[in-house]
């Protein structure tokens, strides 16, 4: 089982923290957001993580290495260009040959990959995604008039409930057919492209704690609950 981390991305909305640091490197829990990730693919029988770089490239593969100290191989491919979210995959074409996990370089979760894995193999579609349940709340209440336009009934600050894509992937090699080779190509233009090939896309969704670190008011919740949810460390 091989995986692609997608740590491409400016991380704009991180700043001004990636301004100096790319945000797969941002620590967390005394490791940056990445070993976690590599350890957690690891420890779910990952056999070879690829990085998907572009933005202070060489600080992640000086902070990586040949993947060694992680205990499995670390490849890194490099972006000339910004390729977006599923272009760079186009570049790992021939190295992936099986099907195969892509995660965002910024989500955090303690899903179990293998099941995730072993799910998408028994849907046999050429591409799963991972999706999560977001509760929000309303400031303000919500009120339901009737045709004389009388108030018949006031829900205070109801919460919204968004089934959103977890930036959780996986893919067989065929999904290459519908990636352009050198072109800026976002996950929604192939899900779109996916389905107006009227091609079945699986969906996964997950019961477990799920994160995704893109803005600073997220880096600070997961800095502040990361040792309650996952512990104080993971294992080297």
């Amino acid at each position: 089982m091989k995986a692609v981390i997608l740590a491409g991305g400016l991380g704009t909305r991180l700043r001004p923290f990636t301004e100096v640091i790319p945000k797969p490197l941002l620590p967390l829990g005394g490791k940056a957001i990445i070993e976690h990730q590599i350890f957690t693919l690891r420890d779910a029988g990952v056999s070879e993580v690829f990085l998907a770089t572009n933005y202070k490239s060489d600080l992640i593969e000086a902070f990586v290495g040949d993947g060694s100290k992680f205990g499995l191989p670390v490849r890194i491919s490099r972006e000339d260009v910004p390729l977006g979210t599923a272009g760079p995959l186009r570049l790992l074409a021939k190295s992936l040959d099986t099907p195969f996990l892509v995660m965002n370089g910024d989500i955090l979760t303690n899903v179990s990959f293998r099941k995730f894995y072993t799910f998408a193999l028994q849907q046999k579609s050429i591409l799963t995604v991972a999706t999560k349940i977001i509760t929000t709340p309303f400031r303000f209440g919500n009120v339901t008039v009737d045709d004389s336009s009388a108030i018949v009934s006031v829900e205070e600050k109801p919460d919204f409930k968004l089934e959103v894509v977890a930036g959780l992937y996986c893919m067989d090699p065929q999904i290459f057919e519908f990636i352009p080779e050198g072109s800026y190509f976002g996950m929604d233009s192939l899900i779109k492209k996916l389905l107006s090939e009227r091609k079945r896309i699986a969906r996964f969704l997950i019961e477990d704690y799920w994160l995704d670190i893109g803005q600073v008011e997220d880096y600070g919740k997961a800095r502040e609950i990361y040792a309650k949810t996952f512990g104080t460390d993971d294992k080297g």
